[in-house]
């Protein structure tokens, strides 16, 4: 399997692996909408929207959108729109979820539903993929979006849910960071104990997939300089693909961060449910909604 290191290459893998049909919930949002229709005519992604119908029309007609092969299932109700959406993917009419006017937690909520959600017993967590000027690779970070103060039994889940992303884009042994503030392992800072044990845990094989390094400060995660000078010896530092932060707090800042003061691109995805689930804020514009669509489409693809 090729391995993508850019957009270009996500978009094209989409096209190659799609169409896939996507159920969104609450899709009465104008950025949604734009990036459904970008997704339909790049030939990744079918669409089911449902949401408020004469809100959708509305403002398809505002955008100068064509939404005529599009379904529409009229549900004004955001909570009820997200709980047809699971079903939906459920029932196999849709491959996978994303989340529209809707608050993250109730879609989330509704995808963890044990009678018409999507549980696997796994943890969900969020993985972003950026593309940054001057990288020669997409760089991952976890987890920005869903655990907000991961123990360590959790940290293993997104580490491992991270890898496992990495995998279906084509990388077969990616390097993850375990992030904190040094690199030293320091009792006073207990992010730095979780890092040096999830990498002990990687060594005798409880985590699978990966080369996991940490504690690794960010700067020794991504620069061959900085490690170098610091006289760091990893197969992870300066070279890392996945960023494993702390908690959501120090996440969330990272990956805005990338994408207001580096002009990074984002993609998002939320896994551990049967499906991917795409999560995006509503702030995000509709190319990130559409990217985020078609790393969803590639993990559908590669599922298993």
């Amino acid at each position: 399997m090729t391995r993508i290191s850019n957009f270009a290459a996500l978009l094209q893998a989409a096209r190659e692996a799609g169409p896939k049909t996507i159920a969104i919930a609450a899709a009465h949002e104008k950025e949604v909408l734009q990036a459904a229709c970008a997704a339909e005519a790049e030939g990744i992604a079918n669409f089911i929207l449902v949401g408020d119908r004469a809100s959708i029309l509305s403002l398809a007609k505002c955008a100068g959108l064509d939404l005529s092969r599009m379904e529409i299932i009229d549900q004004p109700d955001a909570k009820q729109a997200a709980a047809t959406v699971m079903s939906l993917v459920r029932e196999g009419r849709a491959q996978f979820a994303m989340k529209g006017r809707i608050e993250t937690g109730d879609f989330l909520r509704a995808a963890l539903d044990r009678e018409t959600g999507l549980r696997t017993g796994r943890l969900l967590s969020h993985v972003g993929i950026f593309e940054i000027a001057g990288f020669d690779r997409l760089i991952f970070v976890t987890d920005a979006g869903v655990v907000v103060a991961p123990d360590i039994v959790q940290k293993v889940e997104i580490v491992q849910n991270a890898i496992d992303v990495a995998h279906a884009l084509g990388i077969e042994q990616p390097k993850v960071a375990i992030l904190a503030a040094t690199e030293m392992v320091n009792p006073k800072i207990p992010t730095t104990l979780d890092a040096a044990n999830l990498a002990k845990m990687a060594d005798r094989g409880q985590i699978r997939g990966g080369i996991v390094d940490g504690p690794l400060a960010l700067d020794n995660a991504i620069s061959d300089e900085s490690s170098s000078i610091k006289g760091i010896h990893s197969p992870v530092a300066g070279q890392a693909d996945i960023l494993v932060t702390p908690d959501i707090e120090a996440g969330n800042m990272l990956a805005k961060a990338i994408t207001y003061f580096a002009r990074g691109r984002m993609a998002g995805v939320v896994v551990g449910a049967q499906s991917p689930l795409i999560v995006a804020s509503r702030s995000d514009p509709h190319e990130t909604k559409l990217m985020s669509i078609a790393l969803g489409v590639v993990l559908a693809s590669r599922a298993g």
